[in-house]
């Protein structure tokens, strides 16, 4: 996840004309009240794409904090989950290049040219899995999407990682899919 983001940051002066150190003084020049705003003015004013205008302005507000340090935080106390959480990311890292990995305070987001799938430590002994399936039943695993709202269709509680299996899997990559 982590080189993932390294290589984001590495490749924003040639994809978007600043760095990441002049995104973050750009915006500081500016009072957004939220993220959505500074996400949107950097895609309309500066023909940012959202994903790295999203990344700007996470980083942006992070400020002297990594996004290694967000995962650590989620974890804390949890750490009986962090290897279910390993194995997520390194699963959807293998779908493709374009996978992005987006720590926030509380969850982690996977992203496409939308976003497919959440990562989020529920409680002490679960993660909850957002996936975007749209047009897929509900079944007693691949539940409803709960807290996720409309962020997500659909939630897979996962307190094992032997529940990583070939369906859930499966799922992952249909999300990935439609996010195209």
């Amino acid at each position: 996840m982590e080189k993932a983001l390294q290589t984001m940051i590495n490749n924003m002066p040639e994809k978007t004309g600043k760095s990441l150190d002049e995104w973050k003084s750009l915006l500081k020049t500016k009072s957004f009240t939220k993220h959505s705003e500074a996400v949107n003015y950097l895609k309309k004013q500066h023909n940012v794409t959202h994903g790295f205008a999203n990344t700007i302005v996470t980083l942006s507000k992070e400020e002297g904090t990594t996004s290694l340090d967000l995962v650590k935080n989620q974890y804390k106390g949890k750490e009986n989950l962090f290897s279910i959480y390993e194995a997520l990311i390194s699963i959807v890292q293998d779908f493709g290049e374009d996978v992005r990995v987006t720590p926030k305070k509380t969850e982690v987001s996977l992203d496409r040219k939308r976003k497919f799938a959440v990562i989020k430590p529920a409680t002490k002994l679960r993660i909850d899995l957002g996936l975007k399936l749209k047009d897929e039943p509900i079944t007693e695993r691949l539940e409803n999407s709960g807290p996720f709202g409309t962020m997500c269709t659909h939630r897979v509680r996962l307190s094992d990682i032997n529940q990583i299996d070939a369906e859930l899997k499966e799922w992952l990559k249909m999300a990935y899919q439609k996010a195209e």
